[in-house]
């Protein structure tokens, strides 16, 4: 059966808004890890809000690798709000999202990658619809902006799959919900 999965740049106060200001740890090591992910799935899963910030970009990059693999990949949007996507292979989610993820986990095929979207993420953790999660804790705290976990969360046991430090200093650690 597919999986749902996630890796998101985060620092160590919990923010993963806007990480291209302060990724200067990006590294060899990262790189492999999220090619070693990239490689693992065949579709990716966005949020609505990184689907309108990237369907304005990506489509326009042709010499890029992610660029290659974004642009050609399937792509399933969730929103309640949106009406139509048009990017290329993308399909809109409005109905239920546990059914819809349910469905989409049951059809052949490698695991489901959501790219960026941490409030997607946020709410599939909430909602136990998340099976991996791969977080690149970098060695800086950022000090305001969006953050991954909230003031008022549900508990959420976590079982620790891989660790691994990076030469500059980030540590990515891998994890699945402990569900029930």
């Amino acid at each position: 059966m597919r999986k749902i999965v996630s890796g998101l740049f985060i620092a160590l106060d919990g923010v993963v808004q806007a990480p291209n200001t302060w990724q200067e740890h990006f590294d060899e090591d990262m790189g492999e890890a999220l090619n070693a992910q990239l490689a693992s799935q065949d579709a990716v899963l966005l949020g609505r809000v990184t689907y309108e910030e990237w369907v304005s970009y990506w489509p326009t990059v042709t010499d890029d690798l992610f660029a290659n693999y974004i642009n050609t990949v399937p792509k399933y949007v969730a929103s309640h709000t949106l009406n139509s996507v048009e990017w290329n292979n993308s399909i809109l989610l409005k109905g239920d999202l546990a059914e819809e993820l349910a469905r989409l986990k049951q059809q052949p095929g490698k695991n489901i990658g959501i790219a960026g979207s941490p409030g997607l993420v946020h709410a599939l953790l909430q909602q136990d619809l998340l099976d991996e999660l791969m977080l690149m804790i970098h060695p800086v705290v950022v000090g305001s902006g969006k953050r991954l976990f909230k003031d008022g969360d549900a508990l959420k046991r976590m079982k620790l799959v891989s660790t691994k430090p990076t030469r500059t200093g980030t540590v990515i650690l891998t994890y699945q919900p402990v569900k029930g």
